[in-house]
């Protein structure tokens, strides 16, 4: 198999530690060489952050490179407009529709960028969700990066229920069924 590229990009503080943990745990469940790479923007909340998947039979380094990256997962819309470049011509991104003002917007000294969705599904494979709003519905919003991951694990090699089992062994013990419940609704959504 040739060695996948995944990207996981957002914003600090929305999970992504954790995406990429389940992701590294299934693709070593599946007997793949594994390489995660995490690159913070500003490491305090708010600031971007981009972590990096690759797996196949061997993989020599972490880093994906521009053009390379088979699934883009995007927390953020603005996330994924400023990442989209590093995606394969036949790639996909699966975005959370959500707006999260960056510090230059919020100070005044850069406006959000409009139909940033619209913009991207020109050139690009776009799966989008708002799993904000959906994850507010299951009854925890910090369960909504499980919900765009569900989404994501349908364009990636595994099966559902490995994904499942992996999830219930990563996240908190008290948080697995509504992980567990947050990852159904983005797979079978």
């Amino acid at each position: 198999m040739a060695t996948k590229n995944i990207m996981i990009v957002g914003v600090g503080g929305q999970g992504t530690l954790l995406t990429s943990r389940i992701l590294g745990g299934i693709t070593l469940k599946a007997g793949y060489d594994v390489k995660l790479s995490e690159v913070h923007g500003m490491a305090q909340r708010g600031g971007s952050v981009v972590t990096f998947v690759r797996y196949g039979e061997s993989v020599a380094e972490p880093i994906v490179e521009e053009g390379q990256a088979d699934v883009l997962i995007a927390f953020e819309r603005l996330e994924a407009l400023r990442y989209a470049h590093f995606l394969k011509k036949d790639g996909a991104i699966v975005v959370n529709d959500y707006r999260i003002d960056p510090m230059t917007v919020v100070i005044g000294a850069a406006k959000y960028p409009e139909n940033i969705i619209e913009n991207l599904e020109k050139d690009h494979n776009v799966y989008k969700i708002n799993a904000m709003e959906e994850a507010k519905k299951l009854g925890n919003s910090k369960v909504f990066n499980i919900i765009v991951l569900g989404m994501a694990a349908k364009h990636m090699d595994f099966k559902k229920e490995e994904w499942l089992e992996v999830i219930e062994n990563t996240v908190p013990p008290k948080t697995i069924e509504i992980n567990k419940k947050a990852f159904l609704l983005g797979y079978e959504g």
